[in-house]
């Protein structure tokens, strides 16, 4: 599952990279839900790995 997020992470940056520095307009959107959907993913990782412990 923290594999997940590391790709969807290194997705959302390079999406972030094109959209906010101006160059596609529509990849703001694409790396703002790319960059929520790291933060659950990584919450429910840390959350699940203390679990285990």
């Amino acid at each position: 599952m923290l594999h997940y997020a590391v790709v969807f992470f290194v997705i959302a940056l390079i999406a972030a990279l094109f959209g906010f520095g101006g160059i596609a307009a529509g990849a703001v959107g694409i790396a703002k839900v790319l960059f929520v959907v790291f933060l659950i993913l990584a919450i429910a990782t840390f959350l699940f790995g203390q679990l285990k412990k």
